[in-house]
Parts: structure tokens; C-alpha cells; sequence
């Protein structure tokens, strides 16, 4: 019977499981699949598994209460393995693989630092910080000048805006990699020109927190910071 994952921990843990379900409607008891010093711990996968909100706030729940206890390997929503034996063939093959990444996270913990750009903000700086932008820019004001000049301001606001996003993407990950462990970078997307996730120790949680305060003060004219954390480590797991 297929089974879902929700984190893969030490034989050690306590695994406090008795309070929290898992996904699937009814919520599906939550146990452990153990093999030598690793257990994950998982439920019955239901038959109609969907980005649900409850099934979302399952695994989530599920994930932070193993991560509050000890360290933890959280899987992405949706990990679904073909049965138990499934389960504990992955545990013995990649024993010291997880091993090694447990030792990884132990007293640590992930922030994600995400940028949104302020557009209007940064239009006026290319406009103000480049000649070729600013005549582009009068010589196409209220509908006029040619069409190729029209173009031509296009494509140079897109490129300048987008070096200055990648500048202060630069600078914001610089600013925190002193205080991290590790890092793992998304691709910008339409939405964000920085999508980071930073492994912190538990001790550097208060540093780390403090200077992301600063950063957003420090950006504030031209983006929004938008911080969350200390999570467990999805990214690094």
C-alpha cells in the first residue's frame, strides 16, 4: 500500500506523534518506518491527495513538531513511496547519505529572504541615472516621437532595471552569507529578483535576524525584504 513521507529523522528522536494527523480526509494515523539508526516517518497516502489547505497544514504541522524535538529531514509536500519495503530500501541505500545530512542541519535552521522590486522607484533611477534612458524617455513622452525610439526605451528600461535588481540581489546576499552556513539561490522570477534560502546556526538567529531588519530599512526605497524564518530546512534537506 502506498505510503506518503513526511521527514526522515534519527532513530534517536522522540517522534511526540500522538496529538498531529497526517493528510487525507479522514486524516491518516501518523508511525514510523525504521531501519538501523534512521527512521521515516510517514502515514497511508490517500487515495486523492491534492494541494489541499488541510493536507498543506498536515504536513507542515507534522514537519515543525519532528523539528522542534531534534533534527529532521523535512520532504516536499506530495512524497509518495510504493509501500513500506519501498521506505526502508531508500533508508539502507542512502544511509550515509542522510547520515551526513542530518550532521548537516543539527543546530540549524533555514530563513528564506525573498526581494520584490518597487518598480516606480526603480524606473526614476534609470530614468535620472541615464542619459540615452531620460532623452529616450522625452523624446516618447505623451505618445510622440517614432516607434523603433518607443521600442528602443522598452528594451533599455527592461535591461537597466534588470542590472539593478541583480545588484541588489548581490548585495543582500553578501550582506547575510557571513552569517550563514549555507545557501541555496532560486532563479528571479516574475515576482522576485531574490529568492534565497540561508542555513543559519541556532545561535547566529538573533544576528541573523537583526541585520535582515537593517536590509530592509537600508532597500526600503527601491524593494521589500520579506523574511520568514527560522523554518526547518526544506531547502537543504
Amino acid at each position: 500500500m502506498p505510503v506518503y513521507v513526511y521527514a526522515i529523522t534519527t532513530a534517536a528522536h522522540p517522534l511526540r506523534l500522538d496529538d498531529l494527523a497526517g493528510v487525507g480526509d479522514p486524516p491518516a494515523e501518523l508511525y514510523a518506518i525504521s531501519d538501523d539508526s534512521l527512521r521515516a516517518v510517514v502515514s497511508q497516502a490517500p487515495e486523492d491527495l491534492a494541494m489541499a489547505r488541510r493536507d498543506l497544514e498536515a504536513h507542515h504541522a507534522v514537519q515543525e513538531r519532528l523539528w522542534a524535538d531534534g533534527s529532521t529531514l523535512p520532504l516536499s509536500f506530495g512524497f509518495v513511496a510504493a509501500d513500506e519495503d519501498a521506505v526502508r530500501a531508500v533508508l539502507q541505500e542512502r544511509a550515509e547519505q542522510f547520515a551526513r545530512a542530518l550532521e548537516e542541519v543539527t543546530g540549524r535552521v533555514e530563513f528564506n529572504v525573498k526581494a520584490v522590486g518597487n518598480e516606480e522607484a526603480l524606473l526614476r533611477d534609470v530614468l535620472t541615472g541615464s542619459e540615452e534612458a531620460h532623452r529616450l524617455n522625452e523624446a516618447t513622452r505623451d505618445g510622440g516621437g517614432a516607434y523603433e525610439d518607443r521600442l528602443a526605451l522598452g528594451q533599455l528600461v527592461a535591461q537597466e532595471v534588470q542590472k539593478r535588481q541583480e545588484a541588489l540581489a548581490a548585495g543582500i546576499v553578501e550582506a547575510l552569507r557571513p552569517l550563514t552556513r549555507s545557501e541555496q539561490l532560486s532563479p528571479p522570477s516574475g515576482q522576485y529578483f531574490l529568492n534565497a534560502s540561508f542555513l543559519v546556526e541556532d545561535s547566529g538567529e538573533e544576528e541573523f535576524s537583526r541585520t535582515c531588519a537593517e536590509l530592509t530599512q537600508q532597500y526600503a526605497d527601491v524593494a521589500e525584504l520579506r523574511v520568514r524564518g527560522p523554518l526547518p530546512p526544506y531547502s537543504f534537506a
